[in-house]
């Protein structure tokens, strides 16, 4: 079982740049939907490993949008929830580009 650590950390997105205002559960850019490896368990910021998280796909659980996520350093895959701050154009460019993808 994950153990949560709510933190509420603004942060500077490291891909895009923009400026991100934290609320305990952030945990990834809402422009981009990049967001840093710093967890093993959500909140925890016991990972060393400190690479970039990009977003690869997009899957459906249980009626919500779950981003997923894979680090570029060390390959550590990631879900998360979509938030509704998120930006929901990136959230369907990542759903187009697997579907490219899969067509190839």
């Amino acid at each position: 079982m994950k153990k949560f650590s709510r933190r509420e950390e603004d942060f500077v997105c490291e891909h895009c740049g923009a400026k991100v205002k934290g609320n305990g559960y952030t945990n990834h850019c809402p422009h981009c939907l990049y967001s840093k490896h710093v967890d093993i368990n959500p909140g925890d910021r016991a990972a060393d490993c400190g690479g970039l998280m990009e977003p690869i796909d997009v899957e459906i659980k249980g009626g919500q949008y779950v981003l997923v996520q894979k680090c570029q350093k060390c390959g550590f895959i990631r879900r998360n929830k979509v938030d509704k701050a998120d930006n929901f154009e990136a959230v369907l460019n990542i759903a187009r580009n697997k579907v490219e993808r899969l067509k190839k």
